[in-house]
């Protein structure tokens, strides 16, 4: 009898040893103190901290930082976040940006370089179909002005324009400053496209509809950083010409 109570016991000594583990787990590598998820953590993959940075990048609407003190370190306000401005070689573009990010730092390289393709295919679509309304808030008073006449003066001559973007091949930042509180971002576009314009009886006046052309445009766009408008307009165009 006292041999199967010392079983018994031991029995029940193991089961409580294997419960306890499974409640509490065991050190395998991927626990809370391994270095693997410390450096994912400070990566950015996940976590409270970097929740507000990814609810800005997915809201265009400015936001002013949250006061945390006791979390941010202290950082020197003439250095850009490293992922804005360390990609660039020292000289004008990168102090440029440097500025930018200093007066509005919301502003990401990337999210700008994929909104003025956007823009750009936007633009060359409504300047086609003569749509004044949707290009006005997208133009600065200038450049729209200069876009509505040359539109009027093709409806004058009962012109047709067509114009098909094929491709953006490259979008790239060349220039990039601060003029007081308006920043000023200028981006090399080399596209392909397919330009004709027709008379009033369809005839090709000018381009040609069965070639694709290679085309450099320097779009340059700005913003005041003090506005709650995050949207940037157009202001100047220019090309290789």
């Amino acid at each position: 009898m006292q041999y199967f109570d010392i079983i018994l016991f031991a029995l029940i000594a193991v089961f409580l040893v294997l419960r306890l583990r499974s409640m509490l787990g065991g050190r395998d590598g991927f626990d809370g103190n391994s270095d693997n998820n410390k450096s994912e953590r400070d990566a950015g993959f996940g976590g409270a901290d970097r929740h507000d940075d990814r609810a800005d990048r997915e809201d265009n609407v400015i936001r002013l930082p949250e006061a945390r003190a006791d979390e941010t370190p202290a950082v020197d306000i003439d250095v850009a976040p490293t992922n804005e401005a360390d990609s660039f070689e020292p000289g004008p573009l990168k102090d440029g940006i440097i500025a930018i990010v200093n007066a509005d730092p919301s502003f990401k390289v990337r999210e700008f370089v994929d909104g003025s393709k956007m823009a750009f295919e936007m633009i060359l679509s409504f300047y086609c179909e003569g749509n004044e309304k949707a290009l006005k808030p997208l133009l600065s008073a200038e450049v729209f002005a200069n876009f509505s006449q040359a539109i009027r003066e093709r409806e004058e001559k009962n012109q047709t324009l067509e114009e098909t973007l094929v491709g953006i091949s490259t979008a790239q930042l060349v220039e990039a400053y601060m003029e007081e509180r308006d920043a000023f971002v200028t981006v090399k576009f080399e596209s392909e496209q397919i330009s004709a314009l027709r008379d009033e009886d369809g005839t090709v006046i000018e381009g040609d509809p069965a070639r694709v052309e290679k085309v450099t445009d320097f779009w340059t766009f700005s913003r005041n950083t003090r506005s709650r408008d995050p949207n940037w307009a157009l202001v100047a165009t220019g090309t290789l010409d």
